[in-house]
């Protein structure tokens, strides 16, 4: 439901362009070619007051009978934005279309995985491909050989790596293995970053964890929960301490290089230098999360990007080129350890499926094409660029930034170092600003707390459509 000041809101805008509709329409009348930026703009108003969400409506309200909250995960039911979810019908290069036929420029990209845009024909023809072969075997096959050789060749940590399903499945089994490589039963993460929804990480846990406003998730055993040690983000003392008052007990550290689930945050290089070095001089070992930046920040990852070297990484999205995958990996003495050849254990039905391996290989050989990370950068840093200026032009406290694909801003004077900053962004501001670009044809993380991704086939024509209709938006929120 929508809550009172969003519904307050949009029955004042609904008035609003009640009353434009009559200069639009004398607008889009005139001849002179001077004046057509002014038609195009009336025209842009128009079709805000068009968008028609009957369907999505409809569909949602009968999930809502069948699955819990009507979603199968939490940040998609707009609990944070208000209104109800768009319900999508298809995807094509940067855009997706909803069940009632509205376009939308889309900066979510499937959460990360469509770096290369939306149901690429190269990515598609090899699926088509080994669709004839079969979707699964569960068994070995040549293409984990394959896709595995390019992760090893491109990520500086991984001598090894095990392919499974999610991005979740990786950060657990990378838990497991550091516990028992080391011997020891603790780790530290960082306030608001997320790693899936095993129990050991549902501690001040980011993602949708934040978005719906929940405490520590029912159902984590109290002694898991323990052996969880929480630091602040970008706070190196803090971590030093925690390894202090725990000598010897400590196995490692994971965390998201770059911050992407308590919306978009960078470390400082000292930071991440810092835990290279504690985590070496105490015999624990340091794991980088690049489910998010895996393959989108740079060629190798966020550890190449800032030329710090972790011990094991986890991955996932990218790899996978759309479908379901995950990945671990790092030092060879480390993942030996993992069975067969160790008696850690873990296993997956659906590990190294073919269709997976099949789209991740082409999506990795398309972002290794010259000027691919290039692009990247450039049109994600024009699109933060133009958020920024059309937010402070309107009157407001933004802040914001990228590192090539990956972008997020929040309603704040910032700058957001870490978890506690970025809770004192206006979240209420932002969610009208979410429901006004979705009204703009504009499809963005809905949550404050997760970060924005774009692809290669974002155009600059699309950025500049975006920053267009956000100057308009910024100005009625």
């Amino acid at each position: 439901m929508i809550d009172h000041a969003i519904a307050s809101f949009l029955l004042q805008h609904s008035q609003m362009q009640t009353s434009l509709k009559g200069i639009a329409i004398k607008t889009t009348c005139r001849k002179s070619a001077s004046r057509r930026p002014l038609r195009v703009k009336a025209q842009a108003v128009a079709t805000v007051q068009k968008l028609n969400t009957k369907r999505s409506e409809e569909i949602f309200k009968e999930a809502q009978t069948l699955l819990p909250g009507g979603v199968n995960s939490p940040v998609r039911a707009f609990k944070s934005v208000g209104g109800q979810p768009i319900i999508f019908d298809r995807v094509k290069d940067a855009y997706c279309w909803d069940v009632d036929g509205n376009k939308y420029i889309d900066y979510v990209g499937s959460w990360g995985p469509a770096i290369v845009g939306h149901a690429n024909d190269e990515v598609n023809t090899v699926l088509k491909a080994q669709i004839e072969k079969g979707t699964s075997f569960g068994a070995p096959c040549e293409l984990e050989n394959v896709l595995a050789k390019m992760v090893i060749e491109r990520v500086p940590s991984v001598e090894m790596v095990r392919f499974v399903s999610s991005g979740t499945e990786a950060c657990l089994s990378v838990l497991r293995l550091m516990r028992a490589f080391t011997k020891r039963e603790k780790i530290i993460k960082f306030v608001g970053c997320y790693h899936g929804h095993a129990d050991s990480f549902l501690v001040k846990a980011g993602s949708g964890v934040i978005t719906l406003g929940l405490p520590d998730s029912p159902g984590v055993p109290a002694n898991v929960a323990a052996a969880t040690l929480t630091a602040t983000y970008n706070d190196l003392e803090a971590v030093k301490e925690l390894f202090a008052a725990n000598k010897g007990e400590i196995a490692g550290v994971i965390l998201e290089p770059v911050v992407g689930n308590a919306g978009f945050i960078t470390p400082t290089k000292e930071f991440l230098q810092g835990l290279r070095e504690v985590t070496q001089a105490e015999g624990a070992l340091l794991c980088f999360d690049e489910v998010m930046t895996g393959f989108r920040i740079s060629k190798g990852c966020a550890q190449e990007y800032f030329g710090i070297i972790p011990d094991l990484t986890t991955m996932g999205k990218v790899i996978g080129g759309g479908m379901p995958v995950g990945a671990y990996g790092g030092r060879k003495d480390v993942m030996m350890m993992v069975a067969p050849a160790g008696p850690m254990y873990q296993a997956g039905t659906l590990s190294g499926n073919p269709l997976a391996m099949s789209a991740g290989i082409k999506t990795l050989e398309i972002l290794a094409r010259p000027g691919a990370y290039e692009h990247l950068q450039k049109v994600t840093k024009m699109l933060v660029d133009g958020l920024l200026e059309a937010g402070r032009d309107a009157g407001h406290d933004i802040c914001g930034s990228n590192i090539s694909g990956m972008f997020g801003f929040f309603f704040c004077k910032g700058p957001v170092n870490n978890f506690e900053e970025a809770l004192a962004s206006d979240t209420a501001k932002f969610g009208r600003f979410h429901r006004g670009m979705l009204e703009e044809g504009v499809y963005l993380a809905p949550s404050q707390f997760e970060a924005g991704f774009t692809s290669l086939a974002h155009k600059e024509e699309d950025i500049k459509a975006t920053i267009e209709a956000a100057k308009r938006v910024m100005k009625r929120i």
